[in-house]
């Protein structure tokens, strides 16, 4: 898990996973030395649960790719990706888990169901992005590429980051997936609930990570015209994702 300053929603979310027995990274992003010591108390409780602290704010995307390679250097196979502000169904967890054990060569992704409390202005860019993703792909074959609860496997991911530049912070999670995919990593996809509580906190920033966001789209937009002849050969041979509805 990737932590900024969001020491009061993790305690939940630390606690749902440690009920399905996994193992706890969390990524200290630079965060203050008040959220500093309440992670590091959480690890000192708990031997299940480790701390990497960052020396400074880097993005979700350096924080995350931190922990893959920080968790396939203790011998895991397999990470599950979750935010730690709370958004996320905790109770999904295990059909998450579940689905890894069942496909283990497969990402497994989720597919967010928002509530009236989604802000429009996120509904609206996550269609964008999988206009976009569906066109970097070509394919339908990517779940929602923004949704931040996933399971990775961690030897393509692994070998991906040391080989390939990527996003630093929100953008992340859209160019793994689409380079995955590119790679061939089959993906199944879980239908799962996403809130946005009243006093929750979010580190989106809509320019900077827009802007991102968008310079990544066009770094794939080339790598995709680059890939097209594979790309098209394997959507013609097979499909290369499941759907597995809620």
């Amino acid at each position: 898990m990737p932590v900024y300053e969001h020491q009061r929603p993790l305690v939940a979310v630390l606690a749902a996973l440690r009920r399905e027995r996994l193992d706890c990274l969390l990524i200290d992003d630079g965060s203050g030395s008040d959220c500093a010591r309440a992670l590091d108390a959480m690890a000192a409780a708990d031997p299940a649960v480790f701390v990497l602290h960052l020396p400074s704010n880097q993005g979700k995307g350096a924080a995350v790719a931190a922990g893959f390679l920080a968790a396939r250097e203790r011998g895991f196979t397999h990470a599950l990706q979750i935010d730690a502000d709370g958004q996320h169904a905790l109770a999904d967890i295990a059909r998450f888990v579940g689905e890894t054990r069942s496909s283990p060569d497969a990402l497994v992704c989720g597919r967010p169901r928002f509530g009236a409390d989604a802000p429009r202005s996120r509904i609206y860019g996550r269609r964008l992005t999988q206009f976009w993703v569906a066109i970097h792909t070509l394919s339908r074959g990517v779940p929602d590429a923004m949704c931040g609860f996933r399971v990775y496997p961690l030897a393509p991911v692994a070998a991906l980051i040391g080989r390939a530049p990527f996003g630093r912070r929100m953008d992340f999670d859209i160019e793994i997936l689409v380079r995955l995919h590119w790679l061939g990593v089959p993906m199944r996809s879980i239908d799962t609930a996403v809130r946005y509580p009243a006093d929750g906190r979010s580190h989106f920033r809509m320019w900077r990570d827009n802007l991102l966001i968008t310079r990544a789209h066009t770094l794939l937009f080339f790598g995709m015209l680059k890939r097209s002849p594979a790309l098209l050969a394997r959507k013609l041979a097979r499909p290369r994702s499941i759907h597995i509805a809620a």
